[in-house]
């Protein structure tokens, strides 16, 4: 794990990087700052840039129990989740990214920079820069136009 200057993180936060040891699994930038009671998974690379500000209770994952996409015999119903083998897919959370409350993001997913994650929201794809983002699963709501500098 890395983290630049000005890092601070709330009460009960939760790491957790399992697997293979190497250099740079969680990488968290300058002037990051994570809220109570957050959870991150990092089993095969989680990035986190600069100037990130996080609500409390965000859950941020690389990891799931089981492969869903594809045909999978050893992700099947009938075994148990946790004997399932683990599908991990890197996440990147960009600069000047504010994720808000009870936040979940899920494996494979880039937040670009600027980007507003509102409270609740499950971010299972990627999210372009500049926007807002909202829901279950999370959408874009509002992008910032660089040009007439207002968010449409």
């Amino acid at each position: 794990m890395t983290f630049g200057t000005g890092f601070t993180t709330g009460y009960s936060c939760r790491i957790e990087m399992y697997g293979e040891v190497v250099k740079d699994k969680l990488i968290i930038g300058e002037n990051c700052i994570i809220g109570d009671y957050a959870h991150i998974t990092a089993n095969k690379k989680v990035t986190i840039g600069n100037n990130v500000l996080m609500a409390s209770r965000v859950f941020i994952t690389d990891t799931g129990h089981g492969n869903y996409s594809n045909f999978s015999e050893k992700s099947a119903p009938l075994i148990p989740p946790n004997e399932r083998p683990l599908y991990c897919n890197e996440v990147l959370i960009g600069d000047n990214v504010w994720i808000g409350e009870n936040v979940s993001i899920l494996p494979g997913v880039t937040i670009g920079n600027g980007c507003v994650i509102g409270a609740n929201s499950v971010v299972t794809k990627n999210i372009p820069l500049n926007s807002i983002a909202v829901g279950n699963p999370a959408r874009v709501v509002k992008q910032y136009d660089i040009v007439t500098k207002k968010w449409c």
